[in-house]
């Protein structure tokens, strides 16, 4: 049933077998052996794509409820977390993979002993029903899908550049200041646009658009960037905190720093929900301020 429900949300038997990291024609026979069993034909097959039947579309909604009754009876004496075991794959920004983040999960790994946490690291969108991932954890506004988004918390942006880059082009005071001024480019992973800063003003932030020196698409190279002195760049406190705390990086507007931007937890499905996920949703929302208290907050 659950190869089922992989395959009926994927379309593709390839990607149900990159994600169970099972061979191609064990999913086909799993498939093969429900279809008999049941008597009727649950998808169609092309070369492209695999789709639902009527009757396929008929058995998926009551998997859906089996699976989540199954999940919910094997966890309901797993309160305490003693019980919970298993895989869970999460995937984090690239700017949460920084040394005081990742060592803040051993919390949670001494807490779950039995749960092995596998932690992908990426900025770009990742499919979670294509490519197996339990959970992903996302910084910012989020776009609309099917997906359940659970805010757990907040982070401080820091606006900030070089020493060597300001003693060359001068440090901005005001905002109208800042077209004089050069910056690195962070592309979305979502729009595969380059992010808009924010600053606090009247009412609300502001969106401003500097004029870019280099663009790049991941948080750590953002941050070597500005280090190296191409320019300034708007960034989660986290990710240039040790910069910051070393001197090769130096917080600049600080009068004009923007609202805290939301950290979200997305899983795909409340009624499929795996206890694992869960037990990290909540342990997420309750120890997130504390994993780094100078840039993380309560929502």
């Amino acid at each position: 049933m659950r190869v089922f429900v992989r395959l009926a949300e994927s379309g593709s038997f390839t990607k149900v077998a990159e994600a169970t990291q099972t061979g191609r024609p064990s999913i086909t026979r799993s498939i093969q052996a429900l279809e008999a069993s049941l008597g009727v034909r649950l998808f169609h097959r092309t070369t492209r794509k695999v789709n639902l039947t009527a009757e396929g579309e008929r058995f998926y909604e009551r998997v859906k409820c089996i699976l989540a009754d199954i999940s919910n009876t094997t966890s309901m004496f797993d309160a305490s977390g003693a019980m919970l075991q298993g895989r869970l794959r999460v995937d984090i920004p690239s700017a949460f993979s920084q040394r005081s983040f990742i060592e803040s999960l051993k919390t949670f790994t001494a807490t779950f002993p039995d749960i092995e946490l596998i932690v992908g690291v990426t900025d770009r969108a990742v499919d979670l029903v294509a490519e197996g991932v339990d959970c992903v954890l996302r910084i910012g506004e989020l776009p609309d899908s099917s997906m359940v988004a659970r805010h757990i918390g907040a982070v401080e942006m820091v606006t900030c550049a070089a020493p060597g880059y300001l003693q060359e082009r001068g440090e901005p005071k005001t905002l109208d200041e800042l077209v004089d001024h050069r910056g690195v480019n962070f592309l979305s992973g979502q729009s595969n646009r380059p992010l808009p800063w924010y600053f606090r003003g009247k009412g609300a932030d502001q969106p401003f658009t500097c004029r870019g020196a280099i663009t790049v698409n991941e948080s750590n190279a953002y941050v070597h960037c500005a280090v190296a002195g191409f320019g300034i760049i708007q960034a989660p406190g986290i990710t240039v905190d040790a910069a910051l705390s070393s001197g090769e990086l130096v917080e600049v507007l600080q009068p004009y720093r923007p609202a805290r931007r939301k950290v979200s937890v997305l899983y795909p499905s409340r009624t499929l929900l795996a206890p694992q996920v869960l037990a990290f949703a909540n342990w997420l929302r309750e120890h997130f301020p504390a994993l780094h208290p100078t840039w993380f907050k309560a929502d």
